[in-house]
């Protein structure tokens, strides 16, 4: 299994601590059955730890009229809404809930250049919050794709999330299903495409990053 940059400060972090709070408490329980509970929880939370940050590899069958789900997760929205950051006119959200059993890592869901990018300040509402999407600590990214149409991309942390990681810059190309962020422990991903796009989602569908086609541009 491979492991994502993101996780190789934290996991040792987890592993050492895990390790000594475990030390501890076996010399302070005298109960040997409550230390082997104590032991096997440390064991699966290690292991929930460790499987967060796990980065799967797999083949991208790229098509430029597609966009695919930049993340695993869960369709929790699909409404007309009007952007008013960066597009500035109407369009079509789809939101993709992340829980944290979902790979975390964030793919471009089309190729292109990047276009706009603002890190935003914000709370950490949990992100099937209606206001998670302009309330939130989040990034807002724009991909131009080589049509000339433009989508928007937008990084939504969660209650749990700490930490929204983007790696790409405004000018930069990417290509479709790209590596180019992750978020930690929970969030959202929300996209902003043309009103005309044809959507191949529904509202609860499981998406995987890089492979679900979320819509088709006309």
């Amino acid at each position: 299994m491979n492991i994502h940059k993101e996780g190789y400060k934290l996991i040792p972090i987890c592993t050492v601590v895990l390790g000594l709070l475990y030390a501890l408490l076996y010399w302070a329980i005298p109960f040997e059955i409550i230390r082997y509970i104590l032991a096997g929880a440390g064991i699966i939370f290690w292991i929930l730890i460790v499987r967060f940050f796990r980065d799967p590899e797999f083949k991208i069958e790229l098509n430029n009229n597609q966009i695919l789900a930049p993340a695993d997760g869960k369709v929790v929205v699909i409404e007309k809404t009007t952007e008013s950051e960066y597009l500035k006119e109407e369009r079509i959200q789809v939101s993709i809930f992340m829980s944290p059993l979902n790979v975390h890592v964030n793919r471009s869901p089309i190729a292109g250049e990047i276009s706009y990018y603002k890190y935003h300040p914000g709370k950490f509402l949990v992100a099937w919050h209606p206001k998670s999407s302009t309330d939130n600590e989040r990034t807002s990214i724009g991909i131009k794709h080589p049509s000339g149409v433009e989508i928007m991309m937008r990084q939504v942390a969660g209650a749990v999330a700490r930490r929204i990681c983007f790696y790409s810059e405004v000018g930069k190309a990417v290509e479709q299903g790209e590596k180019f962020g992750f978020i930690r422990f929970g969030s959202r991903i929300d996209l902003y495409l043309p009103t005309d796009a044809d959507i191949k989602v529904n509202i609860d569908d499981i998406s995987y990053g890089g492979k679900t086609v979320i819509a088709e541009l006309k």
